[in-house]
This record gives C-alpha cells, sequence and structure tokens, in this order.
C-alpha cells in the first residue's frame, strides 16, 4: 500500500512539472502572438521541445556563486520555493486519489504562507542590496494580500461548511452571487504569485531582477518552476471554490479545461496592463480589498445560518 502510494504521490508531482513545462511554452506563444510576433518556434517541430531544451540548458550551465553570500542558504531557499510549490499538488482533488486530506484548505494557507520566507531567504542570502530591496517588496505585497485572501476564502468556507477540496461544491446562485468576490480573488492570486501587474520584486530600471538577481543557471530555474507551478495551483484552486458545480465536481477533464482557462487569463493579464505604482498597489490591498472581503465576509455570516 504504501509503495502504490509513494508511486503515486511521484507520478502526480511528476505530470505537474510536464504540465509547468509546457505551460512556460503556451505563455511564450501566446505573448508572440499578442506582440504580433512569432514565439518560440525553431526547436524541433513548432518549437514543442522548448521546454526540455530550456531545462537542459539551465540545469547544464555553471552554478555561479557570488562571493559575499550566505552559501547554506543562498542554495536552499529556491529549493525551499520549488519544495512547497510541488507540496500543493498534494492536496489536487481528482477522481482517483491515493489518499484525502480532510483538512486541505488549511493545509494549502499554511504552504502558501511559507512561500514569503523563501523569497526573503533568497534576497537576504545574496548580499546585494538589489536583491535585498526586491525581497523586501515581495514579502510586503505578499503578506498584505494573504490577509484578504485568506479572508475571501473564509467566506467561501462559511458557505459550503468544509475545509475539503473535495467536498467542496459551490451551487450556481452562490457563484453568481460571489462573482465580485472571485473577481477579488483572482486579483489577489496576481499579486500572491508576483505576477503582472503586480511584479514588484523585480523592477528593470531600479532593481533590475529583484530578489534573485544574483540566482543563474539550475538555481534560477528552480525559482522559476516554483513560481510557475503556483500560478497553475491556484489556477486549479480557484476553479474549484468559485466554479465548482455539484454535477461536474470530479469530472477531471471539465477541472482541466477550467484550470486552463483560468491560467491562460494570467498570461492575458501580462500582455494587456503594465506595471502599477507600489503605493497604489498597497492602497488598493488595503484600503479596497481588505473592507470588501471583511464586508463580505460579515455578509455571508447569516447567510450560511439560514442554509
Amino acid at each position: 500500500m504504501s509503495m502504490t502510494l509513494s508511486t503515486s504521490i511521484l507520478l502526480s508531482l511528476v505530470m505537474a512539472l510536464v504540465a509547468m513545462a509546457f505551460y512556460t511554452l503556451m505563455e511564450r506563444k501566446f505573448l508572440g502572438y499578442f506582440h504580433l510576433r512569432k514565439g518560440p518556434n525553431k526547436v524541433g517541430l513548432m518549437g514543442l521541445p522548448q521546454p526540455f531544451s530550456d531545462a537542459i540548458k539551465l540545469f547544464v550551465k555553471e552554478q555561479a556563486k557570488p562571493t559575499p553570500a550566505n552559501k547554506s542558504p543562498f542554495m536552499v531557499a529556491p529549493t525551499m520555493g520549488l519544495v512547497l510549490a510541488l507540496m500543493m499538488w498534494a492536496i489536487y482533488p481528482h477522481s482517483h486519489q491515493s489518499f484525502f486530506f480532510q483538512f486541505s484548505v488549511l493545509y494549502f494557507l499554511c504552504i502558501s504562507s511559507m512561500n514569503v520566507y523563501s523569497t526573503f531567504m533568497a534576497g537576504w542570502s545574496s548580499n546585494s542590496k538589489y536583491a535585498l530591496l526586491g525581497a523586501l517588496r515581495g514579502v510586503a505585497q505578499t503578506i498584505s494580500y494573504e490577509v484578504s485572501m485568506s479572508l475571501i476564502l473564509l467566506s467561501t468556507l462559511v458557505l459550503v461548511m468544509t475545509m475539503d477540496f473535495t467536498k467542496m461544491t459551490s451551487y450556481s446562485w452562490i457563484l453568481l452571487m460571489m462573482t465580485p468576490l472571485a473577481t477579488v480573488w483572482f486579483i489577489t492570486n496576481l499579486a500572491e504569485t508576483n505576477r503582472t501587474p503586480f511584479d514588484f520584486a523585480e523592477g528593470e530600471s531600479e532593481l533590475v531582477s529583484g530578489f534573485n538577481v544574483e540566482y543563474s543557471s539550475g538555481l534560477f530555474a528552480m525559482i522559476f518552476m516554483a513560481e510557475y507551478m503556483n500560478i497553475l495551483v491556484m489556477s486549479l484552486f480557484t476553479s474549484i471554490i468559485f466554479m465548482s458545480m455539484p454535477s461536474m465536481m470530479m469530472s477531471n477533464m471539465i477541472m482541466l479545461l477550467k484550470t486552463l482557462m483560468l491560467a491562460m487569463l494570467f498570461v492575458w493579464v501580462r500582455a494587456t496592463f503594465p506595471r502599477m505604482r507600489y503605493d497604489h498597489l498597497m492602497n488598493l490591498t488595503w484600503k479596497s480589498f481588505l473592507p470588501m472581503s471583511l464586508t463580505m465576509l460579515l455578509l455571508m455570516l447569516p447567510i450560511s445560518m439560514l442554509m
């Protein structure tokens, strides 16, 4: 039994990594056509093996280790980020699960809150002022938006009355009622995953690449992989929380299509919007999203008591 469980977990992690690899290809292709140019199309047939080519290039390159850097945390931070991203896939609810998490939402909140530590450790251990500034901006942004994200999640939990993703279903009238909340949730996800227009952990003019400016080759690839795996897993959980229907909940293909649609929306937003100003970002979360999510939570409490 333990061997079967280990094989199932390993297979799901490998599939998650392959999905992440081809999601990067999809993003580059889409951005190419959004910008009226071709995306990757030289490697193999229509550029399909491009993710594998990029992986070989990054992991074969020599690993640069900056002399002033604190070596141990410098190496641990990207690995920690990737491990945390992979751990999120343990609660992927599909129709042939090997094990079930009764408190999968709580597990999700715990893991997502720990991503802050890998970002800060990467910036601090580099011993570079630009990396540290990027890490501080990234941490401040993530913590700010996690407050609103948790409150929005609580609003849905008081209606569905379960913390298990496999049991979480939303009826159509709940979906219609929570459309503004779902929009705020999606914008919060953009900030949580450091995506445009909220990618303040980096800045071409002042921080170059932000907290990962000193990283290259394999360690940079790990940071890159963790970011894109977080995008996919957040799209998956959004489709479960806000877009699931009782008859469709465990249909793997429908869940896959909804997740893909949301992941494409991340790319569309990146191609459309410019980066916001940092003070506007903070005003948005503390003065707009936080009051709104609190109000919605207070509204959901009496509704849940009537259900």
